[in-house]
Formats: C-alpha cells, sequence, structure tokens
C-alpha cells in the first residue's frame, strides 16, 4: 500500500469503502508455471455506479518481488484511468503508451511462436536446511524436493518427490552435575503423482497414487491410491471471486508399521471414502470461507475423521469491520498409533504422534476505525 499510495498520487485513498468512488478488489492465484494472476475487479460507486471492469494479469515464474510489484500498479493504473478520465483530475493524468525497444522484441518473438518449447511442463528442484542450537538443546532439519508439474485449461498433472530427516539433541541436567544427552531422529519421505481432468466447466475427475514413509507416525511404508470426483456449483473461471465444490473420494491404502499399533497390526489394507465441501465468497462487502472434510473406512465406520473450518471478515459499515476463524477436528481414525503407549521423554520431545480425539482453534475480532478518512501520506521514517 505504501508503494501504491506513492505511485498513484491523483486519487484519494479513503479507508471507508462505502464512501470511495471507485472499489477495487484485488485477488490472487498461483498459476500453472509458479507464477501469479491477480484479478482486479473495480467497482464503481456513488457517480459511477453504473461503471465496472474486470482486468487479468499474470507473473513470470521467477520475477522478484520489485518487477512484480511494477506490473501490478501497471494494471491498477489502467483500471482506474476510465474513471479518472471522468473527473476533473484528467487534465493532471499523464498517460504514456510507449513500448521498450527490448519489450517490443520479446512481443513479436511471443506473437510468432505457436507451441511452448516445454508443452507447459514446470520442473522444480531444491534442498533447504536449519539449524537452531543453544547450550542445552540443538536441532537440524535437511530435506529436498523435486517436482515436474503440468497445467492447463484441460488437465493437472505431476509428479513430486519430498524427503527430509531431522535430529534433535537434548542435554538435561538433574541437579547434581550429573548430563543426560538425549538424542531424536525422525525421517521421512513422500512420493506422489497425481492426475485431475476437465469433464466441464462444473465437472473434474482425478487420482493420486503415492508411496511415503514417516517415523513421526509410525509408518514404516504405505502405498494409497486415491481416485474422486468433484463438482463446483459455479464455473471454474470464477474461482477469484466465489466457489463452491462438492467432491467425493475413493481411497486403498496397503500400511506397514514401524511398531505394532494399538489394532495388534504390523501391516493392513483399508479402503475409506471421503466427502469434502469448500465455499468461498470474495466481494465487496468481505471475504467467507467455510470448509468441510469427512472420511471413514469402510470396514468399521466408526473409524472416522470429520474436520470443518470458517473464517469470516466483513467490513460491516465504513469503519465496523468483524473476523473470526474457527476450525475443529474430531479424531477417531488414529489406526498407527503404536500399541506401547509413549513414555514422557517421548511426550516432551515430540518423538511420537501422541492419541488425541479432537482439536479445537478459535480467534475473533470486532475493529473501529473514526476520524479522518483520507490516508495519501506515505512516511517511511523509522519504520
Amino acid at each position: 500500500m505504501q508503494f501504491i499510495r506513492s505511485e498513484i498520487n491523483i486519487v484519494d485513498f479513503l479507508l471507508d469503502n462505502q464512501a470511495a468512488d471507485v472499489h477495487v478488489l484485488i485477488t490472487s492465484h498461483n498459476t500453472g508455471s509458479g507464477g501469479d494472476q491477480y484479478q482486479f475487479i473495480f467497482y464503481g460507486q456513488n457517480n459511477f455506479k453504473k461503471q465496472a471492469d474486470t482486468l487479468r494479469c499474470s507473473t513470470d515464474p521467477n520475477a522478484t518481488d520489485f518487477e512484480e510489484r511494477d506490473l501490478f500498479i501497471k494494471y491498477l493504473k489502467l483500471g482506474l484511468a476510465p474513471f479518472i478520465a471522468k473527473t476533473e483530475s484528467a487534465k493532471d493524468a499523464v498517460i504514456n503508451l510507449k513500448v521498450n525497444r527490448s519489450d517490443s522484441t520479446q512481443i513479436t518473438t511471443q506473437k510468432k511462436a505457436t507451441k511452448d518449447p516445454w508443452n507447459y511442463w514446470v520442473f522444480r528442484t531444491g534442498v533447504n536446511g536449519n539449524l537452531d542450537a543453544d547450550a542445552n538443546y540443538n536441532n537440524s532439519n535437511l530435506s529436498g524436493s523435486l517436482s515436474a508439474n503440468k497445467i492447463t485449461d484441460d488437465i493437472k498433472t505431476g509428479l513430486e518427490i519430498n524427503a527430509g530427516k531431522t535430529k534433535s539433541t537434548y542435554r538435561l541436567d538433574d541437579g547434581n552435575g550429573n548430563i543426560e544427552k538425549i538424542v531424536i531422529n525422525n525421517n521421512s519421505y513422500n512420493i506422489e503423482q497425481y492426475l485431475v481432468k476437465s469433464l466441464s466447466d462444473h465437472w473434474s475427475l482425478g487420482y493420486q497414487v503415492s508411496l511415503s514413509r514417516s517415523t513421526f507416525s509410525n509408518n514404516k511404508k504405505r502405498i494409497q491410491l486415491l481416485t474422486g470426483i468433484e463438482y463446483n456449483v459455479f464455473p471454474y473461471k470464477e474461482v477469484n471471486t466465489k466457489r463452491f465444490t462438492f467432491s467425493y473420494i475413493i481411497d486403498l491404502r496397503h500400511n506397514k508399521y514401524i511398531d505394532t499399533t494399538l489394532y495388534d497390526k504390523t501391516k493392513e489394507s483399508l479402503i475409506g471414502q471421503g466427502l469434502n465441501s469448500k465455499l468461498t465468497f470474495n466481494q465487496k462487502w468481505g471475504t467467507i470461507a467455510f470448509g468441510l472434510e469427512y472420511h471413514n473406512y469402510f470396514h468399521n465406520w466408526k473409524l472416522l475423521n470429520l474436520e470443518g473450518y470458517t473464517s469470516i471478515d466483513i467490513r460491516i459499515t465504513g469503519g465496523l469491520s468483524f473476523n473470526l476463524y474457527t476450525s475443529a477436528e474430531l479424531a477417531r481414525d488414529q489406526i498407527y498409533l503404536p500399541k506401547e503407549g509413549a513414555t514422557a521423554q517421548e511426550v516432551l520431545t515430540r518423538r511420537r504422534q501422541l492419541a488425541s480425539g479432537y482439536r479445537f482453534y478459535t480467534q475473533f475480532g470486532i475493529n473501529y476505525r473514526f476520524g479522518s478518512k483520507l490516508n495519501n501520506f506515505v512516511n517511511p521514517r523509522f519504520d
């Protein structure tokens, strides 16, 4: 916002959206190449009630924050131009419709190109690590990833590989000068391949195959196949402003465990089903999102997981707003937990995942602002 106010000083920025002549709703989504697609919806208000427009732009996946910010401000200016043209401030506006020589060459090349040489495939690889230490504790983590993804309007597919290892060392003093050293090692990997096919503006079909391991979750090796269908009440092209999806998923998995589980299993094959629903609205008055996920196993319907969340951020009046976030989970399907209970040491060092029948979290707030409606000044001193 500081950059926007600095670059666009021909308009007044109001903190009361209802008092503004133009309300701009900006949303973004990741693109298949790894960049972002921004959508700008310009709602005319007061003297511009019948005037509205929508613009979209996509950033390069390798763009810096500076380049992304420049593209962002360019499209914001383009969208505001028709409104400014109908005001007295139009005489102070400067319009530049020149194209840089290098940009012109690039545009010409793009126009001639009829086919992507990579066929829309994007490859990523990386290695990450961190070290956190003091006199009594140190933790190190090393992880690596490799992925190949292709996203078009018709299909979404990819192969992803992730692996990591964590080592934690604790030094405990018993009060008599004796130091006990505890070393905890956890490792994991996940290999998955997925494909989602667009059937129409509202229907999608897909599957995912994965192979994974996690010592934290008592998972020695798990092979899993998921396949399902999704329906969106609204066309997928309107996902920036509204989305209401329902999906049904069948999953088959074969688990091998490190330790014997609560149900005396060292390995087992399972078939389950899942129902998911998500509702999102991004509108002038704010954002509302609801989500509900349910899963159970066919051999025992009591082994289930139910999770839901609500996210609300609404502007009630110009200066009064309300926000709420609540999530809750009912877990009755932790069949992978070891039969032998975790020791106090394992609990405190988070070496093992623990049994928990539920999880709940909520936060909320009411905010009110009054006073000056203008906010055009930029003062970065001592920021």
